[in-house]
């Protein structure tokens, strides 16, 4: 089945929505996503960085908050 959105049409953030909605259908069956070599590495480079206290992370709901914030032309809190 070939999926037709009008991706030209979309505006920036009604793209994101529908990766969203993407990455959660897909999330739902993890077993049958598979992840290239190159994520085992860059999660060791990360690691890496947070060990040594040059990185540091946020949570999912915070970044996309930021994200939509940043969309709409404004920082977020």
């Amino acid at each position: 089945m070939a999926a037709n959105l009008p991706l030209g049409q979309m505006s920036l953030e009604d793209k994101l929505e529908a990766m969203e909605l993407l990455w959660a259908d897909l999330s739902a069956t993890p077993d049958q996503v598979v992840s290239p070599a190159w994520h085992r590495d860059e999660l060791r480079r990360r690691r890496e960085q947070l060990e040594q206290g040059s990185a540091s992370f946020q949570s999912w709901n915070d970044a996309m908050t930021g994200l939509k914030a940043e969309l709409r032309g404004y920082q977020a809190p």
